[in-house]
């Protein structure tokens, strides 16, 4: 379900030469890079944008300014709106909980159960919205051709370059991400069992909302408005849902310091990926 984010993310700047496409994601991958030492959940999106824009400065390509502000736009909608979903749920889920008087016992097993399967809609919903940020760029210049294996499974380009994008995703996870996760975990707000598995479910709706290619096609022939398919941001939606659910507790015990600095990560992220990008292209 990665095409449609991709789709729009190529709009921003088409970066035709596989030199620059490397350079391109070599410059978002470094900022990432950094700020994860820092310990801050920042945004991939964001740095992949900046890093396009880099090139459009580097090479005089222009910049598609309605594909920009659709974007900068959805980057103030995505925690606002993570935040909603993650309170409008937890009371739900409260009502639901003190209505069937579960026990403690039977509790622990439901939310067990539903971190799992909440982790599993969060680990589609990241794929689909973030694999245009980690290989995006390099669909105008794939070196792949289209593989028919048995004359009935055709895998195409950019298929295949999803795969690898997948691949260094999950191999990233496993290996350099849990700085991040203690950050999102316990730095900003002490989660119980039932709030983490509301702030996964809340983020994940968001992130499907903003990638998915057939609810968009489902609410176009209803004739209801879409939201736009673009890379929003997973790190900003998962904040969004813990500090919503903090502010539906008082907001007394939130870490503002550490949202602060995330915040403050948010807005240098595509700064700093523009100039490496920018400077590296050279």
């Amino acid at each position: 379900s990665g095409a449609g984010t991709t789709e729009t993310l190529g709009k921003l700047g088409a970066v035709n030469a596989v030199a620059g496409a490397f350079v391109v994601a070599f410059s978002a991958a470094m900022s990432v890079y950094l700020m994860t030492l820092a310990r801050y959940p920042v945004s991939t999106s964001q740095a992949i944008v900046g890093a396009i824009i880099g090139w459009n400065l580097f090479s005089g390509s222009p910049t598609d300014s309605n594909a920009l502000i659709k974007i900068c736009l959805t980057w103030i909608a995505c925690p606002i709106l993570s935040a909603v979903v993650a309170i409008l749920s937890y009371k739900v889920v409260s009502f639901c909980i003190l209505r069937m008087k579960v026990h403690m016992f039977k509790l622990d097993e439901m939310t067990r159960y539903g971190l799992l399967l909440a982790g599993m809609f969060g680990s589609f919903a990241l794929g689909a919205n973030n694999i245009a940020n980690v290989v995006g760029v390099f669909l105008p210049v794939s070196p792949f051709e289209e593989i028919v294996l048995f004359d009935w499974l055709h895998v195409t380009s950019a298929q295949q370059l999803f795969f690898l994008g997948s691949i260094a995703i999950a191999v990233g996870v496993i290996t350099y991400s849990r700085r991040v996760m203690d950050t999102v975990g316990s730095g900003i707000f002490k989660l119980s069992p039932v709030m983490a598995f509301i702030a996964v479910w809340a983020h994940s709706v968001v992130l499907f909302l903003f990638a998915s290619q057939h609810l968009e096609q489902f609410l176009i022939s209803s004739g209801l408005p879409s939201l736009p398919l673009v890379p929003v941001s997973s790190s900003q939606a998962i904040v969004g849902a813990v500090v919503g659910m903090g502010l539906l507790k008082g907001g007394h015990n939130i870490r503002w310091r550490t949202v602060g600095g995330i915040a403050g990560s948010w807005v240098t992220t595509p700064i700093f990926a523009c100039l490496i990008s920018f400077i590296l292209l050279f």
